[in-house]
């Protein structure tokens, strides 16, 4: 007979972040329940221009381990340059980074 002291809490991990990753200043709003909503996030591109993005729609927020680094991550759609794309708001709980992932295919 076997006897299990407290309770044992099975984590996932999914592995390594995917897509091109950019460091980002985001405001969020966090509600009674401690729910984070981005407000705005403003994100540097590959030529050094900030960019503010104000229109963000959160379809999905999850708490995910990534290589066992714990992480809030935030699926959203935003308005990037004229067109709506699909991305990642990473917050990283360890280092208190954050990072916008957008998928490398959609260049």
């Amino acid at each position: 007979m076997g006897f299990r002291l407290g309770e044992t809490r099975e984590e996932t991990d999914h592995g390594i972040l995917h897509g091109i990753q950019r460091e980002i200043a985001c405001e969020y709003w966090f509600t009674s329940q401690s729910r984070s909503i981005p407000k705005f996030i403003k994100v540097m591109d590959q030529e050094g221009m900030l960019h503010t993005i104000r229109e963000i729609q959160v379809l999905m927020l999850q708490e995910k381990n990534y290589c066992g680094i714990h992480t809030v991550e935030h699926l959203c759609r935003i308005n990037l340059g004229g067109r709506l794309e699909t991305v990642k708001l990473i917050f990283t709980k360890e280092t208190c980074k954050r990072m916008f992932i957008r998928d490398q295919y959609n260049y």
